[in-house]
């Protein structure tokens, strides 16, 4: 019973957050607002038991990730008003495909639902070692592609934010 509470807390919690990524008007409450989500999601890591990851959710994402999010929005300057003037269509779009997505990914988990797992396929399932070998095995080439695309992303708000001098 805890346990079911825990998990549904987290989960509103969650969900909340995320539409206040998507709700906020400011882009810096957006990025507070991943935080919040990024610390629930790890609190359901620990429910499932997977406490390193856990931990580097916190660490890695909400620590050092955000902080580049941060630091990449003020150097942007991203004003409400910057942020209304792009194309109505486009947002349109984007929220209607993601719109979509997010029903047929909710469809798709309720079928599948189970909070808690019942047995475990391996003992060291979420340890350091079973992620340190799919990381560097089975998702080698996703994870340096990730990398490369954040690597992107600020070479990109660099020269974005860079003034150009008459």
């Amino acid at each position: 019973m805890n346990h079911l509470f825990f998990f549904y807390t987290l989960a509103v919690l969650l969900i909340g957050s995320a539409l206040g990524i998507i709700l906020a008007r400011n882009p810096v409450y957006a990025v507070l607002s991943l935080v919040s989500t990024l610390f629930a999601l790890s609190g359901l890591f620990v429910l499932l038991g997977a406490y390193f990851v856990a931990a580097i959710q916190v660490i890695l994402y909400a620590g050092a990730i955000l902080v580049l999010f941060l630091f990449v929005v003020m150097l942007l300057d991203l004003t409400p008003e910057t942020l209304f003037k792009m194309k109505g269509g486009t947002l349109k779009l984007a929220g209607t495909l993601f719109g979509l997505f997010f029903l047929w990914q909710f469809a798709q988990a309720v079928r599948t639902f189970t909070p808690f797992p019942t047995s475990t396929t391996s003992s060291v399932a979420g340890t350091t070692a079973a992620v340190g070998k799919l990381l560097f095995t089975t998702y080698a080439l996703p994870f340096e592609v990730a990398s490369g695309l954040v690597v992107v992303g600020i070479i990109g708000a660099i020269v974005l934010a860079k003034k150009k001098v008459p």
